[in-house]
């Protein structure tokens, strides 16, 4: 299978572990094996997540896989920090959008804020469009993987942490209104896992953004679908037993388990879908002439 020149291979679906899983502690060959896996993913596909490695390495078919478990976590995860302070693996290759500053930005003067804020600015993609676009995620993790592509086309990114709260939500619906109030129709992506959970989490936050919004939405589930884990062969669990919630999802699918650079094509395909063509090259040559010129008026001002 292709995705937009990336080659994904179904894996094996697997309720087992391989024989060389089941041990209390690797060799130095077996760890070496990890990370050589581990390098050859980041190098191919970065930033990622730990979890979006996780998964990776759980591929059955690999020469030195992890159990799907938190013992498997990690291990990969202890391996990352090694490959990180050892400098084989560079820091920006992974991403963690759970945790953040808060940071106060201050400038030495008039023509140093032009020449800041010079590198900001963004010609608006949407301006002549009848749509406007956000994209939601169910976690922080899955927010940092898409967050350069998102920034890239414009489109806001929304974390909404599991069930959304109903004041993230209003508060959403009234920024959604006043960026639709030219009679524009409100369009989001939403990306999540497949579980029980998972697949109530997009409802509960489409029935709360229309409980508040007076402009129209379109509201489309991009992943993780119940076709996605068979079309992309994603690693599975069972549902935990005890489960009453969507009793028709009898596997579960996190969406860290969608290899990064899929799960970025996918969305970057849905957004651009609503484009006109070569819209983002041209306005990327507007913000580059309109760069120069807040430059100048910097120099200008510094002269």
């Amino acid at each position: 299978m292709r995705y937009r020149g990336l080659r994904v291979v179904p894996a094996m679906n697997q309720f087992y572990e391989p024989r060389s899983i089941k041990r209390d502690r690797r060799t130095k060959a077996q760890i070496a094996q990890l990370d050589a896996q581990i390098l050859e993913v980041l190098a191919a596909d970065h930033p990622q997540s730990v979890r979006h490695v996780f998964y990776r390495m759980t591929d059955q078919r690999l020469p030195e896989p992890v159990t799907k478990d938190d013992r498997g976590y990690r291990h990969v995860q202890h391996r990352l920090t090694e490959l990180r302070r050892s400098g084989r693996v560079p820091y920006g290759w992974i991403t963690d959008a759970t945790r953040s500053g808060y940071h106060v930005q201050t400038y030495g003067g008039a023509s140093d804020f032009l020449r800041s804020v010079a590198g900001l600015y963004r010609a608006d993609l949407w301006s002549g469009n009848q749509r406007y676009v956000e994209v939601w995620v169910e976690s922080r993790s899955i927010a940092g993987v898409l967050q350069a592509d998102c920034k890239d086309l414009a489109v806001s990114l929304y974390p909404c942490a599991g069930f959304a709260s109903i004041t993230l939500a209003y508060e959403a619906a009234r920024h959604i209104d006043l960026a639709c109030r030219n009679g524009k129709t409100a369009t989001i992506f939403y990306i999540g896992d497949h579980d029980p959970a998972g697949v109530l989490i997009d409802r509960s936050l489409e029935g709360e953004l229309r409980r508040h919004l007076r402009a129209p939405l379109e509201f489309v589930r991009l992943g993780i679908t119940e076709s996605q884990s068979a079309d992309y062969g994603l690693p599975e669990k069972p549902r935990k037993a005890g489960d009453r919630r969507s009793l028709q999802v009898e596997t579960t699918v996190e969406a860290e388990a969608m290899p990064a650079a899929v799960l970025r094509a996918i969305v970057r395909d849905a957004v651009e879908s609503l484009l006109p063509p070569r819209a983002l090259a041209i306005a990327r040559l507007a913000e580059a002439n309109e760069r120069r010129a807040l430059l100048f008026a910097a120099d200008e001002l510094a002269g």
